[in-house]
């Protein structure tokens, strides 16, 4: 959840440190802080609140060209500049950074506690300094690794020391963290945004290693000092792409770069004179593709919904059994893992952490993983036997938006590869096709429409909680609608399968209390019409998401339409006004759209 940045070189180190967590705040928002190694020692900086508050804090002339940075989300003890990282050694010699959750820290606590440490913060992580400070002599590596062995749980670590100035000293498991390779200058941080305006070469650390970076070089290795040779890869984020432009918000610049990027996502990957779809990255042959009899989809929050829209789109498209589960209950629940089942697992970020601890229980029991992610070199793409990269770009704000439509489109050329090497005719493979190639006008054609939808999210704002219904296909789009709303409006919001009104959420229904409907022009029509006229006749409010030309009667005069497509790709598109619902109720509400709060964007931990 939280970011890290790192920095060794020739540059003063402050304003490249603030600089990586201003573009890292979305990944925690709680508190920040910087440690600066120079003459005399660490000068360590912490603020509660946003970045620019610690920024503002900073002294005039803070020098030193070694430092290591950090912004919280907080899980140990509640947003305090105490518990804000880095964290000390008592002497003031160690300083620490640290994402993810150290499972022992009470007994650590307890055990440093009798040997005299007094603990200056609630958090775990100040363990680690401590551990850290009482290692012995030795080079800084050494010490951190005696310090590691002592501990359960994850987390990704920067590590500095006063009186080893030259170098940062990183570590890895379960929560991401890279090196950016410079010119006699290197880069740390937890995510690659930090790092685009200074390098595009950098190393991926896996679990279990460790790295001395200093201003010349890198040295990867295991806790048992052996040597792994991480090398650089180059990655394509550019700066550009991560920033906000003419947009008031990352959230509205990223759902306008849907048409885009669906395009871009879609190049290359389409063959329409086989009707099917090219997924090398599968890393799947046609006769084992063909071999799987049943599908499940892993995935958490927005991908769990957006798993369950796929899993209805293999068993349209494919007619073989698919599921979608949220990860997060997946292993504890000792699943079966079966040999004839494709197992996909969905991420965003590819580190959500409990979509990550999924992969490895299926791998660990023989299955057959593969990944739908957006970030290349991420652990679950790296986990995973093979998978579909999404290509969807950076995604800064919270609440994920064009990230969770190339989700539904990566599903659908799954989809149309599995039906195409089993029973789906080539003709209606090629309708499939079409229909993904008429996508990306088709968004462009529902954001023309904003400023009608952004008057009905204003109107729904004023709700204290709403209810979304669909049916089918219709109620994953209800369910991402009513995630999307309550991240980002703080309305409560509750999602419901149309069918299941009448059995009991009926006795919730008033004039206060809209219900936002999708209403697709199917073979459920007429019964989702009915079930929202029901809801009119006990003085609810309705807002229906429908298709051109659908009668909606009663409901006309607040519906949204978008363009029918086939009526299997309709969900994908269907979901693009719950968006911008979310978005401009949000915006109606004067509230922090980007960052909302208690929540961040990468899921590290449990």
């Amino acid at each position: 959840m939280c970011g890290i940045v790192g920095y060794v070189g020739r540059q003063p180190a402050a304003p490249i440190l603030i600089e990586g967590l201003t573009r890292l705040e979305y990944r925690g928002y709680d508190s920040a802080g910087i440690a600066v190694l120079g003459s005399s020692g660490a000068t360590v900086v912490r603020r509660v609140g946003r970045v620019r508050e610690l920024e503002a804090a900073l002294p005039k002339r803070l020098a030193g060209t070694v430092g290591i940075g950090h912004t919280r989300w907080a899980t140990h003890g509640p947003a305090t500049e105490a518990n804000a990282h880095p964290h000390s050694s008592e002497d003031g010699r160690i300083s620490v950074v640290h994402n993810g959750i150290i499972d022992n820290a009470g007994a650590l606590r307890a055990r440093l506690g009798a040997e005299g440490v007094t603990f200056s913060s609630d958090t775990d992580t100040e363990v680690l300094a401590h551990l850290v400070a009482r290692s012995g002599a030795g080079a800084l590596e050494d010490r951190v690794i005696d310090a590691l062995e002592q501990v359960v749980g994850t987390y990704a670590v920067a590590v500095l020391d006063a009186e080893q100035p030259d170098r940062v000293v990183v570590a890895r498991n379960g929560s991401p963290l890279i090196i950016g390779v410079g010119d006699r200058e290197m880069f740390v941080a937890s995510d690659v945004s930090a790092l685009v305006r200074h390098t595009s070469s950098v190393v991926h650390l896996d679990d279990g290693e460790l790295a001395v970076v200093t201003a010349k070089d890198y040295r990867t290795f295991t806790r048992d000092s052996h040597d792994t040779g991480r090398v650089p890869t180059e990655i394509e984020v550019s700066a550009d792409d991560v920033e906000i432009g003419a947009h008031g918000h990352f959230m509205a610049k990223e759902i306008a770069e849907q048409p885009e990027t669906v395009a871009r996502m879609l190049r290359g990957r389409l063959d329409t004179r086989f009707g099917t779809a090219r997924l090398d990255g599968l890393n799947l042959s046609p006769r084992e593709l063909r071999a799987f009899r049943r599908v499940k989809i892993l995935g958490c929050g927005s991908a769990y919904y957006v798993g369950e829209l796929g899993a209805l789109m293999i068993e349209e498209l494919v007619r073989i059994p698919a599921h979608a589960e949220a990860a997060s209950e997946f292993r504890y629940r000792n699943p079966i893992i079966e040999p004839d089942t494709l197992y996909v697992a969905v991420s965003q970020s590819g580190e959500t952490a409990d979509t990550a601890f999924a992969v490895r229980e299926i791998k660990r029991k023989g299955g057959q993983v593969v990944g739908l992610v957006n970030v290349v070199g991420s652990t679950i793409a790296r986990e995973c036997d093979g998978g579909i990269y999404l290509h969807a770009g950076p995604e800064i704000a919270v609440a994920s938006t064009k990230a969770l439509t190339h989700m539904g489109v990566g599903f659908a050329l799954l989809a149309l590869l599995l039906g195409r090497v089993r029973d789906l005719s080539v003709a209606d493979g090629q309708r499939i096709i079409a229909g993904l190639e008429r996508m990306p006008a088709d968004i462009a054609a529902v954001l023309a429409d904003e400023e009608r939808i952004a008057g009905l999210a204003t109107e729904l704002s004023a709700a204290e909680s709403l209810f979304f219904i669909g049916r089918v296909r219709g109620y994953p789009v209800a369910r991402e609608g009513a995630q999307k709303f309550k991240e980002i409006s703080y309305r409560h919001a509750e999602a419901y399968q149309t069918s299941e009104l009448k059995h009991g959420p009926l006795a919730l229904i008033e004039e206060s209390r809209p219900t936002v409907a999708v209403i697709p022009d199917d073979e459920l029509t007429d019964r989702n019409l009915a079930a929202a006229e029901q809801v009119l006749a006990r003085g609810g409010r309705v807002v229906a998401i429908s298709h051109p030309g659908v009668d909606l009667g009663p409901l006309d005069d607040r519906r949204v339409d978008v363009p029918r497509n086939e009526v299997e790709l309709d969900p994908i598109l269907l979901m693009i006004p719950m968006q911008l619902l979310a978005y401009h109720a949000a915006v109606a509400l004067g509230l922090d759209i980007d960052k909302p709060r208690n929540l961040a964007k990468s899921v590290t931990v449990e």
